[in-house]
């Protein structure tokens, strides 16, 4: 079966799974949980990325982010593809590093949340990297021990889920850490590792016991939450593809893109298309693809063969494209 294309917005919140391909180590040395640290404290701020819980196995990780200004999957493209090219370059070897497309599910944040940054924190712990909760406490690749006050970054929101513990730090830290052993026991919940509704219902008895009261929710694999929740999430999504249908009904393609962009920018709709570092053009190519990319839904892929530009590049020119048009007031149609 496709795989259905990843459901995001801003404040969305993601548990990210990442595997190393045929399930080999990603990670053979603290120099490389190191420097894919680095590269995920300069990304996230960088796109405004939240990031609430993580964990790093030496085969795979985990990350619970909040969407900011920029998709989800621009942040792990940059993420993944400049981790890769490192280790590729620090291990000598060559050929893809993760296995597939990494795995997002959109959770339902009130329901969830408290839930999947114990699960995630608790991965060192289940994987056997530490020993006990003592160790967990202080083990330096797990979000629990930034939280335990052990350890320091400037891009994890501790602040956040500590406050949902209390409102003095130390008690929250206490409470936190309670709430974090008292999980121990559960061990791997493959209810939170995936959508759908058998998940979302806490298993084949809780889904057995909304179908005995008439309860019939509506799913999704890519999201875990309750009906509700999917409704609200797919309708949004649903109206971002009726816009995308409505300006291709119009007949809005790259070509009136360009045309648009030409005309707001003063430059030429052709010099648009040329591979140049001239700052007006390069602003103008930039509205062009935050245009193609976000409101007709061109891929990125495609638009870098157009351009003659990678994919990193792409992501970059719509992420300036799109503070060009937030500054200036630019839109594609006039109201």
């Amino acid at each position: 079966m496709p795989r259905g294309s990843r459901i995001d917005a801003p404040g969305a919140v993601h548990h990210i799974m990442v595997r190393g391909i045929e399930r080999r180590k990603i990670f053979v040395n603290d120099a490389d949980r190191d420097y894919f640290l680095s590269r995920l404290g300069e990304i996230l701020p960088n796109t405004g990325t939240e990031c609430l819980a993580w964990s790093l196995i030496p085969n795979h990780f985990h990350l619970l982010l909040r969407t900011g200004k920029t998709p989800i999957s621009n942040v792990m493209r940059k993420l993944l593809t400049g981790y890769a090219i490192w280790y590729n370059r620090t291990h000598r070897r060559v050929g893809h590093l993760f296995q597939n497309r990494f795995k997002s599910i959109l959770c339902q944040e009130d329901t969830y949340l408290l839930e999947l940054v114990r699960y995630i924190h608790l991965n060192p712990l289940r994987s056997g990297l530490v020993k006990t909760i003592n160790e967990l406490d202080k083990y330096l690749y797990s979000g629990h021990s930034i939280l335990m006050g052990n350890n320091q970054n400037n891009w994890q929101s501790k602040d956040y889920i500590l406050r949902m513990f209390g409102k003095k730090a130390s008690l929250a830290r206490n409470s936190y850490r309670k709430f974090v052993e008292q999980g121990i026991e559960q061990g791997k919940r493959y209810d939170l590792t995936g959508g759908g509704l058998i998940r979302s219902a806490g298993g084949w008895a809780g889904l057995m016991a909304l179908r005995q009261d008439n309860n019939y929710q509506r799913s999704d694999e890519r999201i875990l939450g309750d009906g509700d929740f999917v409704n609200r999430v797919l309708d949004r999504a649903e109206e971002s593809m009726d816009r995308r249908h409505s300006l291709k009904a119009r007949g809005i393609d790259l070509e009136k893109i360009t045309d648009r962009v030409a005309k707001l920018t003063a430059v030429k709709s052709d010099d648009i298309w040329r591979r140049t570092k001239k700052q007006p053009i390069v602003d103008a190519r930039s509205i062009l693809c935050f245009w193609a990319v976000e409101d007709l839904g061109v891929t990125m892929a495609s638009l870098g063969r157009k351009l003659g530009l990678s994919i990193p590049a792409i992501s970059k020119s719509v992420t300036r494209g799109k503070q060009i048009c937030e500054a200036s007031g630019f839109k594609l149609i006039e109201d």
